[in-house]
């Protein structure tokens, strides 16, 4: 069974950083797939955070994260790996990872980043 396993959340000042990871199940190789990173907050629906293609590593940002946060994959890890700058409180979120392709789509389980003072 193909699963994405997050980690990296946690609790932060605002203006403060946290790397998040996506790690795939053996077997289950990232690099094939288009992946993002969604989000979802309290009383809010899921939005699309960053996505990073699976040719070229093109990429894409919601406006309100652009140049805070940026999006990449480790292919000899098998991982892909979400920079979060400069954080505010707004971007307190259950963070989830996103795999799509060949027929495929899976979810993560999410990771909590909770962003205050």
């Amino acid at each position: 069974q193909v699963q994405l396993v997050e980690s990296g959340g946690g609790l932060v000042q605002p203006g403060g950083s946290l790397l998040l990871s996506c790690a795939a199940s053996s077997g289950f190789t990232l690099r094939r797939y288009v992946m993002s990173w969604y989000r979802q907050a309290p009383g809010k629906e899921r939005e699309l955070v960053a996505t990073i293609s699976s040719i070229g590593g093109f990429t894409n940002y919601a406006d309100s994260v652009k140049g805070r946060f940026t999006i990449s994959r480790d292919n000899a890890k098998n991982t892909v790996t979400l920079q979060m700058n400069s954080l505010k409180p707004e971007d307190t979120a259950v963070y989830y990872c996103y795999a799509v392709g060949d027929s495929l789509s899976v979810w993560g389980q999410g990771t909590q980043v909770t962003v205050s003072s």
